[in-house]
């Protein structure tokens, strides 16, 4: 994984929450941009920065990044939607017969292999850190499939819990490490949630799987549901809509 930083304004959307979900108040974060919810012990710092997938495309890519302490808190969300151009522009410069960078008609520089690898990849990633494998399975948040990993450190013994999905072709890694002797970060894990096109929190009626046709969702704008809009504070007045 190749990342190359900018600092970067953020346009995203921070809601303040309280309660004793993390023993103090943390913020219930919502990007419109990147349609995406969670919470953080302070508002995130946003970084533009570069990721490199596994057939060398150069994807556009935001950190989500917050401390508190020593604990720190990311969700990187990679633009898989611009893997099809880069990679076939790619395969273009190939040499001929290189079947391996060029791929085939339809699948130019293996752009359909490179998305549906992405969850995969990001794994493999993961794994290659000085750490030990403490657990990968499979997982879903609010039925959008992906994988849930813990590691330790092997050099300070700190946890690190991770998740890795692909909705609507954005990957997002979402990362919590916590010092050793500190509670597990599964409650930052967990809190991870959609946005849909309209700011509303998205969940599906049966499983998501990124390339397929997804399935119906359920009503989470209607009143009366028992199920809330998950959107960003007024511009006037500050409050939820």
């Amino acid at each position: 994984m190749i990342m190359r930083l900018t600092p970067l304004i953020s346009t995203a959307l921070v809601l303040s929450i309280s309660g004793p979900l993390f023993a103090q108040e943390w913020i219930e974060f919502a990007s419109r941009e990147d349609r995406f919810t969670c919470n953080f012990p302070t508002q995130p710092t946003v970084t533009k920065t570069t990721y490199q997938s596994q057939h060398e495309a150069d994807l556009p890519a935001r950190i989500y990044s917050s401390t508190q302490g020593k604990s720190r808190y990311s969700v990187t969300v990679v633009d898989y939607t611009q893997a099809q151009r880069i990679l076939t522009e790619k395969a273009k410069s190939c040499p001929a017969g290189a079947e391996p960078c060029l791929g085939s008609p339809g699948d130019e520089g293996h752009w359909k292999a490179d998305i549906r690898g992405a969850t995969d990849y990001a794994a493999w990633k993961l794994m290659q850190r000085d750490a030990k494998l403490t657990l990968f399975v499979w997982n879903v948040v609010d039925m959008v499939e992906g994988h849930q990993l813990q590691l330790t450190n092997n050099a300070d013994k700190s946890r690190t819990f991770a998740g890795i999905y692909m909705h609507e072709n954005k990957l997002y890694i979402i990362e919590g490490t916590v010092p050793a002797g500190y509670p597990e970060p599964g409650l930052f894990q967990q809190s991870l949630g959609w946005l849909d096109e309209n700011g509303v929190g998205l969940r599906y009626q049966s499983y998501y799987s990124n390339g397929f046709p997804a399935p119906p969702r359920v009503n989470r704008a209607g009143r009366g549901q028992g199920q809330g809009r998950i959107d960003a504070p007024d511009a006037n007045t500050g409050q939820r809509r």
